[in-house]
């Protein structure tokens, strides 16, 4: 299995280092050069760290912009002067006090405060459109009593991140939305710790995403900041499945210098469940089993999830896990061998309320996914353009959602620049990697809007071929164009991308009757070529609406709601389609969408308002789904 984990490690990597002079959105300085490089392929991965012990350093941190990224580089790119070192392990004032030739342009101690996870754009009302570089810093006790090994665990931090503690450099990070670790046992003082961390958002067109996207981006640290702790040999991954021939298998990885030939156990109490084992001079250790009688399988309509363990000496590794299998047969898509109908919609990674900051906690989790369920009864979510937190993931098990799991290769990325193609296949296996044992993921996506070019084709293709490797489980797709014509009284759409063929579920993004001429009336009659051997979802359709606005044109809930109708009368006339995913269930920040009447920065298709405000559409949909529901209860 480890050669499955890490069998991307000497392309990626190597590609990823290239990326250091290539992509980086800084310019280079012995302090950024001197930072390892975090990645799924060199670093720990902690798979379910959020289940481990250790200090959770949310809380109050204090923030300092840098717009020039003085703090990284001098204006000549030397290694930036003593006044500058954001990360410097000193008291700022004490230290100009006592020595009227020392001069810092920073005190961190002194700068203002902001509560993290969240974005820098709600930290003060001066922030909200600022997009670069920001140092984070705060203190932290750490008990002289500790034992093992001790990791600054990262949520996610968009996008590029600087980590220093106590004024030494500890790593770096490309990627704004999956995690990384760097180990500090030894960086690690008795009581008092300062960590700095500098986060960098801005976007070049050689990162993933681009530039040019339409949502916000949130820079910051958007997810919990945790110090882990582990044995000095611990279980680093462990994946438990079950396999599509009726198995349940675990590949488990020790790290530490005990980790060869070390007794290891699987252990599901629950289920009776006891494989022991030995692993090899790797630390990886495979076993499986054929899966009890008294398995109860994961679905929507029962989501059940197990307490499983795995022992390694001093370490004891845990998950809930649900098990099931995902499928293709022909144009069916099979969940537990049974055909299924994906009644979804689409979701930004942005809780409710007038001021999202992207800090998904568990509560604004259940109420988002909620409302999928429970609102629109639904049973599947499309969790768009990047990977969410794991708060979602988590809560989709629970709640009995099926996701599809998606990295931000969006609209123009830099096909051509191998960096860039490094960049998103680690992002691809930090998401998946992290994922596995998530009983919800059912579509692993590697792409959205992508124009077709051979560059293009080549680089999705290798996506494609890294998720089989890294998870053979699960179905893969991605969110194809399709060409729009005219025949006699209605629109003709023609799927020609040639990654239709790599793909497990074709996925279409169509707006006919939004961003097209086309009368609504005209919409059910419209003629679809597509491939016919394969499952087809509309991975997005939608109109915008301002909530509580009522008139005969677009924009207004009334038009939105006919929008639906007409198109959902559409979606019943394809033979092949298996699932739909509109856009989208809430109204998102948007700075491209700038219509003052209408919509102020919000991309207005979801059907609740940002404040969770139910629009005629979301009845629209909900009826549908409830129907589509009791008509397979009742097959």
């Amino acid at each position: 299995m480890r050669a499955m984990a890490r069998g991307l490690g000497g392309i990626v990597a190597a590609a990823l280092m290239a990326s250091v002079v290539s992509a980086a959105v800084e310019p280079p300085s012995t302090v950024v050069t001197a930072l390892p490089l975090a990645t799924a392929q060199n670093s720990p991965l902690l798979v379910s760290a959020d289940m481990r012990g250790g200090i959770d350093l949310s809380g109050p941190w204090h923030y300092s912009i840098d717009p020039f990224r003085a703090g990284l580089a001098g204006f000549h790119g030397e290694t930036p002067d003593l006044g500058q070192r954001r990360y410097l392990d000193i008291d700022v004032a004490k230290e100009m006090a006592s020595d009227n030739r020392a001069m810092y342009e920073f005190n961190l101690d002194h700068a203002p405060l902001t509560v993290l996870p969240s974005s820098w754009l709600t930290a003060a009302p001066e922030m909200r459109h600022y997009q670069g570089l920001v140092w984070y810093q705060r203190h932290f006790d750490v008990p002289a009593s500790r034992h093992g090994r001790l990791f600054l665990r990262f949520g996610a931090a968009n996008y590029s991140a600087y980590v220093f503690l106590n004024g030494k450099p500890v790593g770096r990070h490309e990627g704004g939305f999956t995690p990384f670790a760097f180990e500090v046992t030894g960086l690690l003082r008795d009581g008092d710790n300062q960590i700095t961390v500098g986060v960098d958002s801005q976007a070049t067109p050689a990162t993933v995403p681009p530039p040019v996207t339409d949502w916000e981006n949130y820079g910051g640290l958007t997810r919990q900041v945790r110090l882990v702790e582990t044995p000095d040999t611990f279980v680093d991954d462990a994946w438990v499945r079950l396999t599509r021939d009726g198995q349940i298998a675990a590949d488990v990885h020790l790290n530490g210098p005990a980790a060869a030939k070390k007794t290891v156990r699987l252990r599901i109490g629950e289920l009776g469940v006891d494989i022991p084992g030995t692993t090899d001079a790797q630390g990886n250790w495979h076993g499986a089993i054929a899966a009890p009688a008294a398995l109860v399988r994961w679905s929507p309509d029962r989501p059940k999830l197990y307490d499983v363990a795995v022992d390694a000496g001093e370490d004891h590794w845990k998950d809930r896990i649900g098990f099931r299998t995902i499928e293709v047969r022909g144009t069916d898509i099979l969940l537990n061998g049974k055909p299924i109908f994906l009644r979804g919609i689409s979701l930004h990674e942005e809780e409710i309320g007038a001021a999202p900051t992207r800090a998904i906690t568990p509560a604004s989790a259940r109420a988002l996914l909620g409302e999928i369920k429970d609102g629109l009864h639904g049973n599947y979510v499309r969790l768009a353009h990047y990977p969410h937190s794991e708060l979602m993931t988590r809560t989709a098990d629970e709640l009995g959602l099926l996701v599809w799991s998606e990295v931000p290769v969006y609209w123009m990325i830099a096909w051509d620049n191998p960096a860039t193609l490094a960049t998103a296949r680690n992002m691809l296996a930090e998401n998946i990697l992290r994922d596995r044992n998530r009983a919800s993921i059912a579509i692993w996506s590697v792409a959205n809007e992508t124009p077709v070019t051979d560059a293009r084709n080549s680089f999705l293709r290798t996506l494609v071929a890294d998720a089989r490797r890294l998870d053979d489980t699960r179905l893969i797709s991605a969110a194809l164009l399709v060409d729009h014509g005219k025949g006699p009284g209605a629109p003709v759409m023609t799927l020609a991308d040639p990654l239709a063929e790599a793909v497990d579920v074709l996925a279409l993004n169509t707006y006919n009757g939004w961003y097209t001429a086309d009368r609504l009336s005209d919409l059910p009659a419209t003629r679809w070529n597509v491939p016919t051997d394969k499952p087809l979802v509309f991975s997005e359709f939608g109109a915008d609406a301002l909530a509580g606005f009522h008139k005969p044109q677009k924009f207004s809930e009334d038009y939105q709601a006919d929008y639906y109708r007409a198109t959902l009368a559409m979606a019943d006339k394809l033979p092949t389609l298996r699932g739909m995913s509109p856009w989208i269930l809430k109204d998102f920040r948007s700075p491209r969408r700038q219509n003052p009447d209408f919509q102020m920065g919000w991309n207005r298709k979801g059907l609740i308002s940002e404040t969770g405000v139910r629009k005629m559409a979301f009845y629209v949909l909900s009826d549908y789904y409830q129907a589509k529901d009791k008509a397979a209860a009742a097959r």
